[in-house]
């Protein structure tokens, strides 16, 4: 890790924020890797993986609101804290910052819509699934040919074949 970056060097293990917490300030990765961790019935479940270049915990900026996921570190990695007031100060001064940062944003949005829809259709497919196991559809035959009879003509021919 260089020795002139601005932001603080975690080392691998470190929690730079966990899910829950309130936020005021945003990150950006300079150097390394961190995980993004959400929290499941089985423990913490790995859902990304952040590098050089990344930002996260952007939504702090415009809410102040509890952090929606744990970021873990990978080994060791460089991370710059952005305040609010910093980044509202930096935009001013590039209004292309903002641009980025909703565009990054956007993007996100389009992937968790994509992942919402194919999560959609895994569960309507168990659903139907479990629904047909449930009421029997591998026991439903069609009756073809001679079976197509009706109950009363069924019912001649079994007479007769009894006599």
């Amino acid at each position: 890790m260089s020795g002139s970056a601005l932001g603080k060097t975690y080392t691998d293990g470190q929690f730079i924020v966990r899910q829950g917490e309130i936020g005021d300030c945003m990150f950006a990765v300079q150097e390394g890797r961190l995980e993004v961790l959400k929290a499941g019935k089985a423990g913490d479940v790995r859902v990304g993986v952040l590098e050089q270049g990344d930002i996260f915990g952007e939504m702090a900026i415009f809410e102040h609101e509890r952090r929606s996921a744990t970021i873990r570190v990978l080994g060791e990695a460089r991370v710059l804290t952005v305040d609010k007031k910093t980044f509202l100060r930096r935009v001013q001064e590039d209004p292309s910052l903002a641009f980025n940062l909703v565009r990054m944003m956007s993007k996100r949005i389009r992937s968790l819509s994509t992942e919402v829809a194919s999560l959609g259709k895994v569960i309507a497919r168990a659903e139907a699934e479990a629904h047909s196991h449930a009421h029997g559809a591998g026991s439903v035959e069609r009756r073809t040919g001679a079976d197509r009879r009706s109950g009363a003509d069924r019912r001649k021919t079994d007479r007769r074949q009894a006599h």
